[in-house]
């Protein structure tokens, strides 16, 4: 059954949906109550085919020529978005409008974003990011960037590159677009000097895509090991961050055990205090490789 969340009375918010109402949502009392916020994780197939026609719908509908004309609506795609929001449409349309023209403006953080581009790849054989290979006890993927790693040989906008191209094959994964994913970022030993090279403007960048664009739910970033530099040089991101996700930062400094209240050590490698052998970066970027080559094969 399709809902939505209530943020205003149920009158007000019929009228501001009514457009959406007539793309195939099924549920007679649409705006007369709140849900379960873990419904979406139970759609049926079916569901998900109507919910994903409703969206093509309010696509064809939309008087943004350019954007209707050339965004992708398969149903893969289109799939992740609704996830991402939570299958509510009209916050999925407007993740999606603002996917589009987001790789619009930034044409060279899209550029050859692949594996074979070699900065993607340099970042990802550092460990920038990985993905662990077991899910944590919510069933959500993990990810995790040690960025003592990054050398600076390669910029901070690398690094993003290679996060969307890990973000694009986890997200393709069903049960991480339900459950979400969950980012540690390890910032033991990163030093002053490579501070520097957190440049604020390509944080910002990173902020508006990560947040208002890509489809992916973070259901929570950790923070670990920051020195006090580390702290001072992020507080530039901090007016860009929407009240949701600062409530899903957390910083940790050197207390791994409130980490691990929240992320239990089961599936954290031996660094970070968990019962898993040390974390090789290699492990991840074999796995998108192995994969790739099959999908070439076939």
């Amino acid at each position: 059954m399709f809902s939505v969340i209530l943020s205003q009375s149920a009158k007000e918010q019929s009228a501001n949906m009514s457009e959406y109402i007539d793309y195939g949502w099924r549920n007679n009392d649409l705006f007369s109550k709140s849900i379960n916020k873990t419904f979406y994780k139970n759609l049926t197939a079916t569901d998900r085919e109507v919910a994903i026609k409703a969206l093509r719908n309010v696509i064809k509908s939309c008087g943004d020529i350019e954007f209707k004309n050339h965004i992708e609506q398969d149903e893969k795609t289109l799939q992740k978005f609704l996830f991402a929001r939570k299958f509510i449409l009209e916050d999925s349309f407007e993740t999606l409008k603002n996917f589009y023209w987001y790789r619009k403006r930034n044409p060279d953080i899209f550029r050859d974003l692949n594996l074979d581009s070699a900065d993607v790849r340099k970042a990802l054989e550092n460990g920038l990011p990985g993905v662990l290979k077991d899910k944590d006890r919510k069933g959500r993927c993990v990810l995790l960037l040690t960025a003592n790693n990054w050398d600076c040989s390669y910029s901070l906008l690398s690094i993003y590159r290679a996060m969307l191209v890990c973000l694009e094959q986890v997200t393709n994964d069903l049960h991480n677009q339900a459950n979400g994913v969950v980012v540690i970022v390890d910032w033991t030993e990163f030093s002053y000097k490579q501070t520097s090279h957190l440049k604020p403007s390509i944080l910002r960048l990173m902020i508006e895509g990560l947040q208002d664009c890509f489809p992916v739910r973070f259901k929570g970033i950790h923070f670990i090991g920051q020195p006090w530099y580390v702290d001072a040089a992020l507080t530039v991101i901090k007016p860009f961050l929407k009240e949701e996700i600062k409530e899903h930062i957390f910083r940790h400094g050197n207390n791994l055990s409130t980490l691990h209240e929240l992320v239990h050590r089961d599936v954290l490698p031996a660094e970070l205090g968990g019962e898993q052998p040390s974390y090789n970066p290699r492990s991840f970027l074999d796995s998108l490789d192995t994969k790739t080559l099959s999908e070439k094969s076939t």
